[in-house]
């Protein structure tokens, strides 16, 4: 299995050229043979916790075809950020489109207490299946909270995949705290993270992917957009800038 993980550059609040730059990087994970590809935390939105309820949209509707079609078409399956509508609040999620299947949801379980006045918390258990490995999938903040990893475990996670949105001082936990989890629990991590502004902070890239034995497989750099695609059979790593 072929595993992609996307940095970008998201714009705030400027959903269609966001849309269009997810596009351009699944078709380069494409050409590179992906199976999954994932994008950082409200990746389509950029990470605006205010402007979050003006920017809800449908997610059947038809502003979301090209990932199905780009699905459909490619046997890959596609996780982006947005946030979404619920009866109890807005949450912080991921869309995830998989070949000739219905679309589905994972939202952010654990918040930050900065995250409190915008979103709702999440509830449902974000795993999915793909060619045998099952994989868990955390938002930002709960992937450095050792409950969610553990959960994760508990329900048989073959791999652990974190969508962020993090500055450099959160990168810097990050780094600590990913190798030390994959060590101890036998379990590769893989990290999504943009670059660029985000609400009122800089996020600081350096998407990483790490092995079961905590080792650091690969890195994408600080500024630029880019990919990696992890192949978890034999251990390696492709990796593509963007201008």
């Amino acid at each position: 299995m072929r595993i992609c993980i996307a940095q970008i550059k998201p714009l705030k609040g400027a959903m269609q050229e966001n849309i269009q730059n997810h596009l351009r990087r699944i078709e380069a994970a494409i050409e590179l043979k992906a199976d999954l590809i994932i994008f950082s935390e409200l990746s389509i939105t950029g990470y605006e916790p205010t402007l979050a309820k003006e920017l809800i949209r449908d997610i059947d509707g038809p502003m979301f075809e090209p990932f199905q079609d780009l699905s459909d078409q490619n046997n890959i399956a596609i996780g982006i950020g947005l946030p979404t509508k619920t009866s109890k609040g807005l949450n912080i999620s991921m869309l995830i489109f998989r070949p000739a299947q219905k679309r589905i949801i994972f939202s952010k379980e654990l918040l930050h207490e900065d995250e409190l006045p915008y979103f709702v918390c999440g509830t449902k258990p974000p795993f999915m299946t793909i060619k045998g490995q099952k994989i868990a999938i955390g938002i930002c903040y709960e992937t450095l909270q050792r409950v969610h990893f553990e959960q994760a475990i508990e329900n048989g996670a073959d791999l652990y995949i974190a969508s962020v949105a993090k500055s450099e001082k959160g990168i810097q936990k990050a780094y600590a705290h990913f190798p030390t989890l994959a060590k101890e629990f036998k379990t590769p991590i893989l990290m999504s993270n943009c670059v660029g502004f985000c609400d009122n902070f800089l996020s600081r890239g350096q998407s990483a992917v790490w092995d079961e034995n905590g080792n650091l497989v690969s890195q994408l750099d600080k500024e630029r957009q880019g990919i990696l695609v992890f192949d978890l059979l034999l251990k390696t790593v492709d990796k593509r800038y963007f201008e």
